[in-house]
């Protein structure tokens, strides 16, 4: 069964343009990340998951653990570090649909933390915000029942990656399968998830946006709890992946060469094009640069010419 939510132009609006973001990434390279920057914002990832569940690491010890470093800190809280680094070295290994691979994933972040890592809860659990109830979850006879159905949704509705990506994010933290590790296993598999849409999401730190907006995160929880409906979740996950999205578009440490540009350009599969719109998909260079692109890509037989003035086309050269 469906879970339930609405579509509200809040959703429509973010959804368009977390996808012109994509697009954007994808136009100046960023799908592709440096190396360096992929050790960045894995370092980001990790230390801000754990950072909203508590642990106590500063974001240059967590550095320090991923170099293979020996640092003064807590036991706990260096384990849970040396488990996500394991969790999310295996990212491209996870089934997003497959609750095997989800078990195997709790159990790799949650190994010498809890007695039964990579298991569903048997007892019953709530969730307390000082002394108050804030969730009191499924009975533990339901929590296999209630995960398959929500695998069944994952792999055969047809919402939007994103969507469904928020929505199982949500429904997981609701239907609370483990004794421990629920937050974390939440954000990591909308990152499994959302890696089917594009690559970006594998180095895409969202969790950083999630811990500097914690109490927005959880009221956002709260209101769905309290509405029956994914709805607040799902338009508080797609606001931070938009800003995610944006701050990665800011990052002004990478510069984009023109082999970078062509090598882009040429997997697009685009037949015949024109230098606008080579330009079309570099919004950010002038006429000139793209000439000058053009004219090496023809030069590298990446491209053919024909025509001349402004009626020159260019043709991508099939191997």
């Amino acid at each position: 069964m469906k879970p339930p939510y609405q579509i509200t132009s809040s959703i429509l609006a973010l959804v368009a343009s977390i996808s012109e973001k994509l697009g954007q990434t994808n136009a100046i390279y960023l799908n592709r990340p440096s190396p360096q920057l992929r050790k960045q914002s894995r370092i980001r990832t990790i230390h801000s998951s754990l950072k909203i569940e508590g642990n106590t690491l500063t974001q240059e010890q967590v550095t320090a653990v991923v170099e293979n470093k020996r640092i003064i800190g807590p036991k706990k809280d260096v384990l849970e570090v040396l488990n996500a680094i394991s969790a999310y070295e295996n990212l491209g290994a996870f089934k997003p649909t497959s609750s095997k691979s989800f078990l195997t994933a709790h159990k790799l972040l949650m190994t010498g933390l809890i007695e039964k890592s990579g298991k569903y809860r048997t007892t019953g659990v709530g969730i307390m915000h000082g002394k108050k109830l804030a969730h009191l979850a499924p009975p533990a006879e339901n929590v296999a029942f209630l995960m398959k159905g929500l695998f069944e949704y994952l792999k055969n509705g047809d919402d939007l990656t994103l969507i469904k990506s928020c929505v199982f994010h949500y429904e997981m933290e609701f239907i609370h399968p483990f004794i421990d590790g629920n937050g974390r296993m939440g954000r990591l598999w909308q990152t499994i998830i959302l890696m089917q849409e594009n690559s970006v999401f594998e180095f895409l730190p969202f969790e950083t946006m999630i811990s500097e907006t914690q109490n927005n995160y959880y009221q956002a929880l709260a209101k769905s709890d309290s509405s029956g409906s994914s709805t607040p979740f799902i338009e508080y996950m797609l606001g931070v992946l938009d800003k995610s999205l944006n701050e990665l578009l800011q990052f002004n440490g990478r510069t984009i060469t023109q082999k970078d540009r062509l090598h882009h350009f040429s997997s697009l599969g685009k037949t015949k094009f024109s230098r606008a719109d080579y330009m079309n998909v570099f919004k950010d260079i002038s006429s000139a640069t793209a000439s000058r692109d053009l004219k090496k890509g023809v030069e590298t037989s990446l491209f053919q010419k024909t025509g001349s003035m402004n009626r020159t086309m260019y043709q991508i050269v099939l191997e």
